[in-house]
Protein backbone atom coordinates (compact mmCIF):
# COMPACT_ATOMS: atom_id res chain seq x y z
CA UNK A 1 0.00 0.00 0.00
CA UNK A 2 1.41 3.14 -1.09
CA UNK A 3 2.36 6.24 1.65
CA UNK A 4 -0.68 8.58 1.08
CA UNK A 5 -0.44 11.92 0.00
CA UNK A 6 -1.93 14.11 2.58
CA UNK A 7 -3.07 17.99 1.33
CA UNK A 8 -3.84 20.22 4.35
CA UNK A 9 -7.49 21.64 3.59
CA UNK A 10 -8.05 23.59 6.71
CA UNK A 11 -6.06 24.67 10.34
CA UNK A 12 -8.08 25.78 13.32
CA UNK A 13 -5.66 27.69 15.69
CA UNK A 14 -6.55 30.05 18.60
CA UNK A 15 -4.19 32.63 20.00
CA UNK A 16 -4.33 35.71 22.39
CA UNK A 17 -3.83 39.20 22.12
CA UNK A 18 -3.38 39.70 25.83
CA UNK A 19 -5.36 42.92 25.70
CA UNK A 20 -9.03 43.54 25.27
CA UNK A 21 -10.36 44.68 21.90
CA UNK A 22 -13.45 46.43 21.25
CA UNK A 23 -16.00 44.76 18.73
CA UNK A 24 -18.09 47.78 18.23
CA UNK A 25 -15.46 49.64 17.21
CA UNK A 26 -13.61 46.94 15.33
CA UNK A 27 -17.19 46.50 13.18
CA UNK A 28 -17.83 50.43 12.51
CA UNK A 29 -14.07 50.28 11.29
CA UNK A 30 -13.51 47.13 8.64
CA UNK A 31 -16.09 46.48 6.36
CA UNK A 32 -14.36 43.05 6.25
CA UNK A 33 -16.58 41.93 9.56
CA UNK A 34 -19.64 40.81 10.69
CA UNK A 35 -20.70 41.21 14.24
CA UNK A 36 -24.00 40.53 15.50
CA UNK A 37 -23.32 40.32 19.39
CA UNK A 38 -27.39 39.04 19.95
CA UNK A 39 -26.64 36.41 18.29
CA UNK A 40 -22.63 35.23 18.65
CA UNK A 41 -20.55 36.86 21.13
CA UNK A 42 -17.31 36.67 18.72
CA UNK A 43 -17.01 39.49 15.51
CA UNK A 44 -16.08 37.49 12.21
CA UNK A 45 -12.91 39.44 10.81
CA UNK A 46 -12.68 38.09 7.16
CA UNK A 47 -8.80 37.86 5.38
CA UNK A 48 -8.42 37.52 1.61
CA UNK A 49 -5.42 36.90 1.58
CA UNK A 50 -4.50 33.65 2.93
CA UNK A 51 -8.38 33.37 2.61
CA UNK A 52 -9.57 32.62 5.68
CA UNK A 53 -11.30 33.95 8.65
CA UNK A 54 -11.21 34.47 12.08
CA UNK A 55 -13.17 35.04 15.57
CA UNK A 56 -11.97 38.18 17.17
CA UNK A 57 -13.81 38.19 21.13
CA UNK A 58 -13.66 41.07 23.30
CA UNK A 59 -11.07 39.30 25.86
CA UNK A 60 -8.59 39.56 22.94
CA UNK A 61 -8.65 35.63 22.06
CA UNK A 62 -8.72 34.47 18.42
CA UNK A 63 -10.07 31.55 16.51
CA UNK A 64 -8.18 31.14 12.93
CA UNK A 65 -9.80 28.84 10.73
CA UNK A 66 -9.23 28.16 6.56
CA UNK A 67 -5.42 28.41 6.30
CA UNK A 68 -3.36 25.41 5.04
CA UNK A 69 -0.45 26.23 7.25
CA UNK A 70 1.04 27.35 10.33
CA UNK A 71 3.05 30.12 8.48
CA UNK A 72 -0.46 31.42 6.81
CA UNK A 73 -1.72 31.35 10.69
CA UNK A 74 1.01 33.51 11.63
CA UNK A 75 0.41 35.81 8.03
CA UNK A 76 -3.59 36.31 9.13
CA UNK A 77 -2.77 37.31 12.79
CA UNK A 78 -0.14 39.72 11.59
CA UNK A 79 -2.84 41.30 9.48
CA UNK A 80 -5.71 40.99 12.38
CA UNK A 81 -2.41 43.23 14.71
CA UNK A 82 -2.40 45.75 11.54
CA UNK A 83 -6.18 46.34 11.48
CA UNK A 84 -6.68 46.51 15.59
CA UNK A 85 -3.45 48.89 15.30
CA UNK A 86 -5.94 51.40 13.16
CA UNK A 87 -8.66 51.48 16.04
CA UNK A 88 -5.69 52.01 18.70
CA UNK A 89 -5.19 48.24 19.88
CA UNK A 90 -1.19 48.17 19.72
CA UNK A 91 -0.33 44.62 20.36
CA UNK A 92 3.50 44.79 21.70
CA UNK A 93 4.39 40.79 22.79
CA UNK A 94 4.09 38.36 19.53
CA UNK A 95 1.16 36.50 20.04
CA UNK A 96 1.47 32.73 20.86
CA UNK A 97 -0.16 30.96 17.83
CA UNK A 98 -1.81 27.29 19.15
CA UNK A 99 -3.07 24.47 16.82
CA UNK A 100 -6.05 22.86 17.80
CA UNK A 101 -7.02 20.88 14.87
CA UNK A 102 -5.88 19.58 11.14
CA UNK A 103 -8.34 18.74 8.36
CA UNK A 104 -6.27 16.74 5.76
CA UNK A 105 -7.57 15.36 2.51
CA UNK A 106 -5.76 12.15 0.81
CA UNK A 107 -5.95 8.87 -0.52
CA UNK A 108 -4.06 5.26 0.41
CA UNK A 109 -4.30 4.30 -3.97
CA UNK A 110 -6.19 1.29 -2.52
CA UNK A 111 -9.94 0.17 -2.78
CA UNK A 112 -11.48 -0.32 0.24
CA UNK A 113 -14.22 -2.73 1.18
CA UNK A 114 -15.78 -0.72 3.76
CA UNK A 115 -18.15 -3.50 5.31
CA UNK A 116 -14.93 -5.32 6.34
CA UNK A 117 -13.25 -3.06 7.79
CA UNK A 118 -16.13 -2.14 9.98
CA UNK A 119 -16.02 -5.64 11.06
CA UNK A 120 -12.34 -5.90 11.28
CA UNK A 121 -11.29 -2.17 12.83
CA UNK A 122 -12.16 -1.42 15.94
CA UNK A 123 -13.60 2.36 17.02
CA UNK A 124 -15.58 2.21 13.59
CA UNK A 125 -18.77 3.72 12.91
CA UNK A 126 -20.26 2.81 9.31
CA UNK A 127 -23.97 2.90 8.15
CA UNK A 128 -24.14 3.74 4.29
CA UNK A 129 -27.90 4.52 4.41
CA UNK A 130 -26.90 7.37 6.03
CA UNK A 131 -23.40 8.29 4.46
CA UNK A 132 -20.97 6.50 2.10
CA UNK A 133 -17.93 7.11 4.15
CA UNK A 134 -16.52 4.54 7.12
CA UNK A 135 -15.72 6.62 10.37
CA UNK A 136 -12.35 5.26 11.88
CA UNK A 137 -11.39 6.68 15.08
CA UNK A 138 -7.57 5.96 15.99
CA UNK A 139 -6.72 6.53 20.03
CA UNK A 140 -3.01 7.45 19.51
CA UNK A 141 -2.81 9.73 17.81
CA UNK A 142 -6.06 11.32 18.45
CA UNK A 143 -7.64 11.41 14.67
CA UNK A 144 -10.97 10.65 12.84
CA UNK A 145 -10.60 9.17 9.72
CA UNK A 146 -13.24 8.93 7.18
CA UNK A 147 -12.79 6.47 4.90
CA UNK A 148 -14.49 6.23 0.98
CA UNK A 149 -14.48 2.79 -0.77
CA UNK A 150 -12.10 4.61 -3.61
CA UNK A 151 -9.28 5.05 -1.39
CA UNK A 152 -9.85 8.55 -0.43
CA UNK A 153 -10.04 9.51 2.72
CA UNK A 154 -10.23 12.85 4.99
CA UNK A 155 -8.35 12.93 8.25
CA UNK A 156 -9.08 15.48 11.60
CA UNK A 157 -8.25 15.64 14.59
CA UNK A 158 -4.59 16.44 14.49
CA UNK A 159 -2.40 19.09 15.77
CA UNK A 160 0.48 18.94 13.90
CA UNK A 161 2.66 17.92 10.59
CA UNK A 162 3.89 14.84 12.31
CA UNK A 163 1.00 13.96 14.19
CA UNK A 164 -0.76 13.83 10.83
CA UNK A 165 2.05 11.34 9.54
CA UNK A 166 1.87 8.58 12.27
CA UNK A 167 -1.60 8.69 12.23
CA UNK A 168 -1.83 7.66 8.44
CA UNK A 169 1.36 5.42 9.34
CA UNK A 170 -0.78 3.75 11.73
CA UNK A 171 -3.93 3.66 9.75
CA UNK A 172 -2.01 2.05 6.64
CA UNK A 173 -0.51 -0.85 9.50
CA UNK A 174 -4.34 -1.20 10.29
CA UNK A 175 -5.57 -1.47 6.94
CA UNK A 176 -2.58 -3.66 5.72
CA UNK A 177 -2.95 -6.18 8.73
CA UNK A 178 -7.19 -6.39 8.13
CA UNK A 179 -5.99 -7.15 4.31
CA UNK A 180 -3.53 -9.55 5.02
CA UNK A 181 -6.61 -11.53 7.66
CA UNK A 182 -8.61 -11.50 5.08
CA UNK A 183 -6.45 -13.20 2.84
CA UNK A 184 -5.24 -15.70 5.17
CA UNK A 185 -8.77 -16.53 5.89
CA UNK A 186 -9.10 -17.20 2.35
CA UNK A 187 -6.10 -19.38 2.06
CA UNK A 188 -7.59 -21.57 4.57
CA UNK A 189 -10.85 -22.54 2.84
CA UNK A 190 -8.77 -23.61 -0.55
Amino acid sequence: MAKSDLKVQNIVATSSLGKPVSLTKLARSQSNTEYNPEQFPGLVLRVQKPKSAVLVFSSGNLVCTGTKSVAQVKEVIEQVIKQLAKIGVKITDKPKITVQNIVASGSIDVDLNLNVLALELENTEYEPEQFPGLVYKLVEPTTTFLLFSNGKLVCTGTKSRVQLEDAMTQLNKNVKAVLKRIAGKKGNKS
